[in-house]
């Protein structure tokens, strides 16, 4: 069986280039390089996409520009009460270029005619200022750095056309996200020393986007792959398996619509002039039942979404997690937020899905710090207590980054600085309950990690040291029971820690 590319399926499509997105993985793939490819074959919207590696040292991008940018979306799961399984051969995606390794590539996309939008999806830590960034490196280490030296390349080419300015729209799951980058863009070339009438095209005739994005991927189907490529009747490294369910939430002016006309085309895309209920609703409910649910779920020996909800112990968790106490901080109309939550736990429960626990880890401290650490504040201050659920996920995550399960080692993704935090705080710990103290208190009190905030909340440290303690005495599977005040309940998974 011979892998995908566009001599094998005899495609010959060759779209211009109108958008670069900063990000290859499994998520912009089969979110918005999906929608693309039915904007195109829809609406006749012409657009490819060149996809940027977001990080050194992989070869992603470079092996997706293998298969000529083709590669193939399989949506699974339930519409309108229907089981449903539909695959779709993407086509918008023209190019594959690691910047690190051809810069050469990279740079000349800044001077494309056609060239209008730029995605990102470079997690929630991608959006950062990074000091270290020079206009001459080739390329920039941090996604901002590469994105303002790309727009000053564009506007020395063009010679400050207003034309040739740029629509924004980053993806990640950071409040504010357009507002948070323009301002990074704007502060790196002021420090950069770039000239005023730079500055001033930058603010004036490129538009910086919000966004909120919702939908499921679980990523390449390991276990299923076989019998899809058999049915497809090739073989596809890119294959991502994604649920029916989509929503893009764009903050952006009424022209915004002609100019990305997705709604034409049956898409879920909503431009507005004020996303924030859309967007608090979903980062605090289903992305923040995601992160807090994973630490819990893969310590108790679990693998998957779905079989972390519909654990006993581990669903009851994340259930009440979010009913008592995600909703009743949020100033959102209760049904709807209750409606909301139904939603996700049956999204969650979607039996085609097969949800990589591990794969959510993925820079699980900048995902706790946007999606759960301003519902435990808010909770602390309004109820005057603390959240138990969220100070246990917070303690599970602690152990998750030791780095072990039982007698196999974690796969942990996440900035180096973190990880070498995490393996030097953990190779202090002697198992007592003092111990576990210093080490929570340290974790809490750093700024990489979560802010520093955490460390002043009162009480907090305490508690979450004391589950850790037991959480490494016990085991998640009976310190979760515990939790649940039945000390004699094993859980029926298989334990990984013990």
């Amino acid at each position: 069986m011979s892998i995908l590319s566009r001599q094998t399926r005899q495609e010959r499509t060759n779209y211009p280039v109108k958008v670069v997105q900063f990000g290859d993985g499994n998520f912009m793939r089969a979110f918005a390089d999906w929608q693309i490819h039915i904007m195109n074959n829809k609406l006749g919207w012409n657009a490819g996409v060149a996809v940027l590696q977001n990080r050194a040292g992989g070869v992603s991008a470079e092996q997706l520009q293998e298969q000529n940018g083709l590669f193939t979306v399989c949506v699974e799961g339930f519409r309108d009460g229907q089981a449903v399984r539909e695959y779709t051969l993407v086509e918008s995606v023209v190019q594959g270029i690691n910047p690190y390794t051809n810069y050469e590539a990279y740079a000349e996309l800044a001077v494309l005619p056609d060239l209008r939008f730029v995605l990102s999806n470079t997690t929630e830590a991608g959006i950062m200022y990074a000091e270290e960034d020079r206009l001459e490196d080739q390329p920039q280490g941090s996604f901002p750095g590469k994105l303002t030296a790309l727009l000053y390349r564009r506007y020395q080419h063009f010679n400050g056309d207003p034309g040739k300015g740029l629509i924004i729209i980053p993806c990640e799951l950071i409040e504010r996200n357009g507002g948070t980058l323009r301002g990074i863009v704007l502060r790196h070339a002021e420090k950069w020393g770039l000239e005023e009438p730079f500055i001033q095209w930058l603010g004036e005739h490129n538009l910086f986007c919000s966004s909120l994005v919702d939908r499921i991927v679980s990523g390449y189907p390991q276990d299923r792959a076989a019998e899809m490529e058999a049915k497809l009747g090739y073989q596809d490294p890119f294959l991502t398996v994604a649920e029916p369910y989509h929503l893009w939430v764009i903050e952006g002016p009424d022209w915004l619509r002609a100019e990305f006309p997705a709604h034409q085309a049956g898409l879920n895309v909503i431009i507005t002039d004020d996303l924030s209920p859309y967007r608090t609703r979903k980062v605090r409910i289903l992305n923040g039942a995601h992160t807090a649910l994973t630490p819990v779920a893969y310590l108790a020996g679990l693998n998957t979404v779905e079989e972390a909800v519909n654990h006993e112990l581990c669903g009851a968790f994340v259930e009440a997690l979010i009913q008592k106490e995600i909703i009743p901080v949020l100033h959102i109309d209760e049904q709807e937020l209750r409606d909301y939550a139904d939603a996700v736990l049956e999204r969650f429960r979607n039996p085609y899905l097969r949800h990589q626990l591990l794969s959510i880890a993925l820079n699980s401290w900048s995902k706790f710090d946007a999606r759960l650490k301003p519902t435990l504040l808010s909770f602390e201050q309004q109820q005057k207590r603390l959240p138990d659920h969220m100070v246990f996920s917070l303690a599970a995550l602690i152990v998750m980054y030791k780095g072990v399960r039982g007698s196999e080692q974690i796969q942990l993704s996440d900035e180096p600085a973190v990880l070498e935090l995490f393996r030097q705080e953990w190779g202090q710990y002697d198992g007592t309950r003092a111990a576990a103290g210093q080490l929570v208190s340290r974790i809490l009190q750093n700024t990489r990690v979560c802010g520093g905030e955490l460390g002043t909340v009162a009480g907090l440290a305490e508690q979450a040291a004391d589950y850790v303690h037991e959480i490494e005495a016990s085991g998640m599977s009976r310190t979760l029971a515990q939790f649940f005040g039945i000390s004699d309940l094993l859980i029926s998974a298989q334990e990984g820690e013990e």
